[in-house]
């Protein structure tokens, strides 16, 4: 059975970023992916606006989000500088649109790519020892559930190469069970917060950002079951432990640095959010 995992991500701080790459992105801190963030609440969830008819373009529609195209906004908005160029190398491998299959569609591989464009920075790492591989072959198992792969025998095959690159990969995770309702020192406002799945061949189920409430840790998501963006009426851990469906870990990726992110396979599948791992980043 697959684990729930959780990934906190920190962003480069501003300082350390504009040294090592004066011309790229420049984040500031965590808690302005937070400020930002907020500023979505009562945004409408609307699943699958990303797939469209026609030649793969970059798609923004900020009054209507899942909860990955959420995140997304929120973090190119928080690196500064231009809006559209940052949602580019934040949604597509290397920030190339190079058709369906160019789009991150897992969320280890969105991960990844943020991580080595330098935006993202894996925390989980730093902090827990436990370790998992991946697995990943869910969207080339199933290409009936997506309008882009369904009458596309290149984009199946070009997806099932994805999946095998990224398949074998070690992540690490943090269980759930280690999470307390006011969280973790190394768990800061701003971080994103992913939550993994149980379905074999996905990684990933539901992503949001870190929010502390009179010292506890809460998730501020798109959720599909509200229909809305919302800050969680209780605190993480028990949405986690409330929730059959996710598993008993959970996976921390990147944040900001220094200090100071029936369900399918991936975001453009039919139905909710595609993964139901947990993991954060934190941006730095």
């Amino acid at each position: 059975m697959r684990r729930l995992l959780s990934v906190i991500v920190s962003f480069i701080s501003a300082m350390t970023f504009a040294q090592q790459q004066p011309a790229e992105l420049t984040p500031q801190d965590s808690r302005t992916m937070l400020q930002i963030g907020k500023s979505y609440l009562g945004t409408q969830y609307v699943a699958n606006t990303l797939d469209r008819d026609g030649e793969e373009e970059l798609v923004i529609r900020t009054d209507a989000v899942d909860c990955l195209t959420f995140v997304e906004y929120t973090l190119a908005q928080a690196l500064g500088s231009s809006f559209t160029e940052n949602l580019q190398k934040i949604r597509y491998r290397d920030g190339i649109i190079d058709g369906y299959p160019s789009r991150l569609h897992y969320t280890s591989d969105w991960i990844e790519n943020g991580i080595r464009q330098g935006f993202l920075t894996d925390v989980t790492a730093e902090n827990s020892v436990q370790t998992l591989q991946l697995s990943l072959f869910y969207m080339s198992a199933h290409p009936k559930l997506y309008k882009k792969l369904a009458n596309s025998p290149e984009n199946v095959t070009r997806m099932t190469e994805y999946e095998k690159a990224l398949s074998g990969k070690i992540v690490h995770w943090l269980p759930k069970s280690e999470l307390p309702e006011n969280g973790l020192s190394w768990i800061m406002d701003g971080d994103i917060i992913a939550i993994t799945t149980k379905l074999p061949g996905l990684d990933i189920a539901h992503v949001g950002i870190a929010q502390y409430i009179k010292g506890k840790l809460h998730l501020l998501h798109a959720s599909s079951t509200l229909g809305k963006v919302v800050v969680s009426d209780k605190p993480l851990n028990h949405m986690l432990n409330n929730n059959k469906s996710w598993p008993a870990e959970c996976r921390r990726g990147a944040s900001p640095s220094p200090r100071r992110p029936a369900p399918s396979a991936a975001r453009s599948a039919p139905g909710s959010c595609p993964w139901r791992r947990r993991v954060c980043w934190r941006w730095s």
